[in-house]
């Protein structure tokens, strides 16, 4: 981040004092942010260009509400808050807040940032759900970059506390930290990172999996099935609540990480793992698609998506990490 930069004026409001958030891009991540601001008792307009989207967004807004009610729903909170308009300039235009959601097309996120840093109001912070791109190839276009950040969720975002922040190296300091307090107070876990990393942090530890899971795959090493049970019936049980480095840590018994490495560090050299992307043919296509329709077992995507929402709401649940409500009280 530039930390001369002294063109971007401060927020006109604090993270406290939000209560019109602007969520531009409804698919599943923007419209899984709609929903986590409605039940957090914000008032929400929200704008994407697809002709159906108004329909799907509130679809998605009703299919995720009984999990936010078992969540615990902020004072004042409904769908009934929401407002899908008609442009993008409609959108923003009273906002305090903004959530960009668009595609993962860089050209087209440079082009829609620019077009929301022109309509918003003076100052108001502008994020990005970006999955990878670093905001400094993001923020080229606009007149002040110095207000547009990272805010990368994790799907779904109504459900899971996660987000990393970060600016480009035009983002002024001020709006990083303004993000990352403001997102603290709508009730997220914040990551805020000291510089930009391709693919952020938890993404890059994701991909590797993947990556190793495609490989098994496409050597008929295991199936699917397998490969999901291998981490909801092992370590993911323990990364609910403990990361893999202590994880590791407790490895090494009484001698903690030290001890791990000092045992277990030859093995690094081991070729167990094969991080490059394996060739994605039609035949690891088909393999993968088929697969996961194996395990689906009958299940539509409506019933796996319940029964993971569910599933994370007792994750939650079992390990004292529901969200802190927000309410009146909180804010005054």
């Amino acid at each position: 981040m530039n930390e001369n930069d002294i063109t971007t004026p401060p927020a006109p409001c604090a993270p406290e004092d939000v209560r019109r958030i602007a969520c531009v891009g409804a698919g599943v991540i923007g419209g899984g942010w709609v929903a986590h601001y409605l039940a957090r008792g914000y008032d929400v307009t929200a704008w994407d260009p697809a002709p159906d989207a108004e329909q799907k967004l509130r679809r998605l807004v009703d299919a995720a509400w009984p999990a936010l009610t078992q969540l615990g729903l902020a004072e004042g909170a409904s769908p009934d808050r929401l407002t899908v308009t008609a442009t993008l300039e409609e959108a923003v235009a009273d906002a305090q807040f903004v959530q960009e959601s668009a595609p993962e097309k860089l050209e087209l996120k440079r082009d829609l940032l620019a077009r929301l840093d022109a309509a918003a109001p003076a100052g108001v912070v502008i994020a990005s759900s970006t999955s990878g791109y670093p905001m400094t190839d993001m923020q080229t276009e606009a007149a002040d970059p110095g207000r547009l950040v990272v805010g990368h969720p994790f799907n779904p975002p109504y459900l899971i506390p996660l987000v990393e922040v970060v600016g480009g190296d035009k983002t002024a300091p001020h709006a990083v930290t303004w993000a990352s307090r403001f997102y603290e107070v709508a009730g997220k876990s914040v990551i805020t990172m000291a510089s930009e990393v391709p693919g952020f942090i938890a993404n890059r530890l994701q991909e590797a999996l993947w990556r190793e899971a495609l490989h098994m795959v496409a050597n008929g090493e295991a199936t699917v099935k397998e490969i999901d049970d291998s981490i909801t019936e092992g370590p993911g049980l323990r990364w609910a609540f403990m990361g893999p480095m202590l994880t590791f840590a407790l490895a090494g018994g009484e001698g903690g990480m030290a001890h791990m490495l000092d045992h277990f560090g030859p093995s690094l050299k081991s070729p167990w793992t094969r991080l490059e992307a394996p060739e994605l043919d039609k035949e690891l296509y088909d393999a993968v698609v088929a697969g996961c329709d194996d395990a689906a077992d009958g299940r539509t995507i409506a019933d796996l998506v319940a029964e993971r929402d569910q599933g994370v709401i007792d994750v939650l649940r079992a390990t004292g990490r529901l969200p802190q409500q927000r309410t009146k009280e909180d804010t005054k």
